[in-house]
């Protein structure tokens, strides 16, 4: 049971539920105190342990259902799709199996495992069976619907489908010489071929099961591209929820990274010289392993984030991605401006994101509907605020550069840049936009490391990726 949770939790993982392993341990524990006799209560143990978000309960439950009901109900669909052929109730069914498994023992002793299993309704060896080849074969791969056949074959090939067809027709001309009587002569041989088509059709219905599972996070991809590509300044309500909910996604993402970065370099490189060095005493072989001295660099984030209304849309966003990434970096100083600066750090520590974010955007702080001015908030930031900044400090700008026309004051963004290790400026506009009519972002740039278009999700994403990447 176990290697099929951790398998179960590995696929709602492909499908954009996150769990922990922590997680799946629990859901050891909870399986081990439900059973598995009570489906629902089985299921519930499981939602419990695995599920975090309301969001991500309909890909449980389909998945659930699709999982734990998979090859065995259709093995079982198969089997009794055999006897309501046969005409047969349950108990004269049981009693037919004992017949076959008293004429296996006697004509079918060079029958291979897998038929043995077939024809004497053992569905859970069966099972096992399959589910094998199917790992052998990678049918987890599979991703498309005109892929089915293909893995189909591959999966009858793997179980040695041929090889039990040639196996059935052999014993089928062995019954035809069995003195049993025409009516038991004439069923068993019924019972045979519907048999062997019975474990072609489990095979091709695993496969599309195989593929459902897979499906279900590719169903909405048609909408989550169009939402995706879409501007964030023209999202309608609904659309603003599952944005939301994709930031949070992606927030987790690059900490999951840069966690794991951070991990693997705790201790440094492996220093061959240094081990060897150190393990002289025991002619050379190392057993005492030695690694570079790292130094403890601790990064820190500075935002400054852009929210007049020609972009509000866009900072909600950004601001929503910030908050998700709080607990990565040992220090986040935010800031909002439009003309005036204001800092909303303790706002952002100290709320839920919606709350943060309604600080930061309802007016409290600074006046969010005065004209932009990007050279006066940069200078006042300069006056104010630039001891925050130093050499493990990595400064994001969220804004459109547009200036209304006043002074850029662009030496205060490289004044930033000489004290901070990196600057990076996020601007929602099209980049063919950039340096015409009011935009300064052609005099802001050139103190910038990383300057991209970031004005749908998509951007955003492709954004992280260049984060992760450096």
């Amino acid at each position: 049971m176990q290697e099929k949770l951790v398998e179960f939790a590995n696929l709602l993982r492909e499908n954009g539920v996150r769990v922990s392993l922590a997680e799946t341990l629990d859901a050891f524990c909870a399986a081990e105190v439900t059973g598995l006799a009570e489906r629902e209560t089985f299921r519930s143990a499981l939602r419990s342990t695995m599920v975090k978000r309301a969001s991500e309960l309909p890909t449980f439950e389909e998945l659930f259902d699709i999982y734990f009901a998979g090859l065995g109900e259709i093995i079982k669909q198969a089997s009794q799709a055999v006897q309501n052929a046969l005409s047969m109730s349950d108990q004269e069914f049981q009693k037919f199996l004992e017949d076959v498994e008293k004429m296996l023992q006697k004509e079918g002793k060079n029958l291979s495992d897998l038929a043995k299993q077939l024809l004497q309704n053992k569905s859970g060896a069966m099972e096992k069976a399959i589910r094998d080849a199917a790992r052998a074969i990678r049918l987890s791969g599979i991703e498309r619907t005109i892929e089915e056949n293909y893995f189909a074959r591959a999966l009858a090939r793997q179980l040695g489908l041929d090889k039990i067809e040639a196996e059935i027709k052999e014993l089928r001309e062995q019954v035809e010489k069995m003195d049993i009587g025409p009516a038991m002569k004439a069923r068993m041989e019924e019972y045979l071929e519907r048999r062997l088509k019975a474990l072609e059709d489990i095979i091709r219905r695993y496969v599309r099961m195989e593929r459902e599972k897979r499906d279900i996070k590719q169903k909405d991809d048609p909408r989550q591209t169009q939402i995706g590509e879409k501007s964030f300044y023209y999202l309608s309500e609904e659309e603003l929820k599952k944005m939301n909910e994709a930031v949070v996604r992606l927030a987790q993402r690059l900490k999951n990274v840069i966690t794991i970065r951070r991990k693997r370099a705790k201790k440094g490189r492996f220093d061959i010289k240094r081990t060897l060095r150190h393990n002289l005493e025991n002619g050379g072989v190392p057993f005492k392993l030695r690694f570079e001295r790292r130094k403890k660099e601790k990064p820190q984030v500075v935002i400054l984030c852009d929210v007049s209304d020609s972009v509000r849309n866009a900072s909600r966003f950004m601001l929503q991605f910030v908050y998700s990434l709080q607990d990565l970096y040992s220090r986040v100083r935010s800031y909002i401006f439009v003309a005036d600066i204001g800092e909303v750090t303790e706002h952002f520590r100290n709320n839920d994101a919606k709350d943060a974010l309604d600080v930061a955007l309802k007016g409290d702080i600074i006046n969010v509907y005065a004209h932009s001015n990007f050279g006066y908030a940069f200078r006042s930031f300069v006056a104010d605020h630039i001891g925050v900044i130093n050499k493990r400090t990595t400064v994001i700008v969220l804004g459109d550069a547009r200036n209304n026309y006043n002074l850029p004051h662009d030496w205060c963004l490289r004044e930033i840049r000489q004290r901070a290790k990196r600057i990076i400026w996020l601007n929602p506009e099209s980049r063919n936009t950039w340096g015409f009519g009011d935009s300064e972002m052609d005099r802001y740039a050139v103190h910038c490391d990383l300057v991209e278009e970031c004005r749908n999700l998509n951007q955003l994403y492709h954004v992280v990726d260049r984060l992760v990447a450096s």
